[in-house]
């Protein structure tokens, strides 16, 4: 049976509020990550050069030691990704825990290394950068708070 003239196509889907809680955050992060490789992609090429194609920077953002530093903040993505995907509603114990990794994994630190201290210099050097993180830290403020929230 056809819809009426007017009628939606799509079938309408329940989404529970940790699901939606969390997809906000994971959309969030998707911008400062996106942000992120941006930055990273004119670092890189006032450093080094021009990318010569998408094909060649795809190669560098996964493999080039350059934006090695970024991979955590995929993989917590993709997690996200694969969590909301399940046939399974989310339970809020498992929305709030890849919340909180979203919190430990998004501070900055001057005298830390790997994730953390590119992080911090990514925030130092692009107002961006700044935003984006901002945009994440503002939806942890109207959730629980947590000691390690990046603010």
């Amino acid at each position: 049976m056809r819809p009426a003239a007017g009628e939606s196509l799509l079938v309408p889907v329940t989404i529970n509020a940790s699901s939606q809680q969390l997809q906000h955050v994971r959309d969030a992060l998707l911008a400062l990550h996106k942000t992120l490789v941006d930055s990273e992609r004119l670092g890189y090429e006032q450093a080094i050069g021009p990318i010569p194609s998408p094909t060649h920077f795809l190669k560098l953002l996964t493999g080039d030691p350059w934006f090695a530093w970024l991979h955590p903040l995929s993989r917590l993505i993709v997690t996200m990704d694969e969590a909301l995907e399940e046939k399974e509603p989310l339970t809020v114990a498992a929305s709030e825990a890849l919340v909180q990794q979203v919190r430990q994994l998004l501070v900055a630190s001057e005298e830390g290394d790997g994730f953390a201290r590119s992080y911090f210099e990514a925030l130092q050097r692009d107002p961006d950068v700044v935003f984006a993180h901002a945009r994440v830290a503002a939806l942890f403020r109207s959730r629980p708070s947590s000691p390690r929230s990046p603010s």
